[in-house]
């Protein structure tokens, strides 16, 4: 589903990940996305936050875990930035994908995860209180 520009007006917008990571390359994770986090910031991101699932599975509810395909050994990080708009999202980001740290982070087969696996979209505001 798509379309939500229309819900938005002066909310803010999120891009938002939902990705498997092996539990044994998390720390590896952990520090690439903290340098990610800090060129995402420099360029104009109001927030870059990345989570760790703690509390997924739920009986009668979707589970985190089904969704992210997580395996056995995988965790499940749940992330999102936050842009003032659309406008301010497509700005930012064209400006980190052309910085050269971001550059060096992503040769083919470096990620400490399956980047195939990973949900990624983006998000037009709601609700906010």
């Amino acid at each position: 589903m798509s379309g939500g520009a229309d819900y938005n007006v002066g909310m803010a917008y999120i891009d938002g990940f939902l990705i498997p990571v092996p539990k044994k390359k998390l720390a590896e994770y952990k520090a690439i996305s903290r340098k990610a986090g800090k060129v995402w910031k420099e360029h104009g991101a109001l927030e870059y936050r990345e989570n760790v699932g703690d509390d997924l599975e739920h009986q009668g509810l979707a589970s985190f875990v089904k969704a992210a395909g997580a395996k056995k050994g995988e965790v499940v990080v749940f992330s999102w930035i936050v842009f003032k708009s659309r406008a301010h999202r497509d700005k930012v980001n064209k400006k980190v994908m052309a910085d050269a740290r971001i550059a060096a982070m992503c040769t083919p087969g470096s990620a400490p995860f399956d980047v195939k696996r990973m949900a990624y979209g983006g998000f037009a505001g709601l609700v906010e209180v």
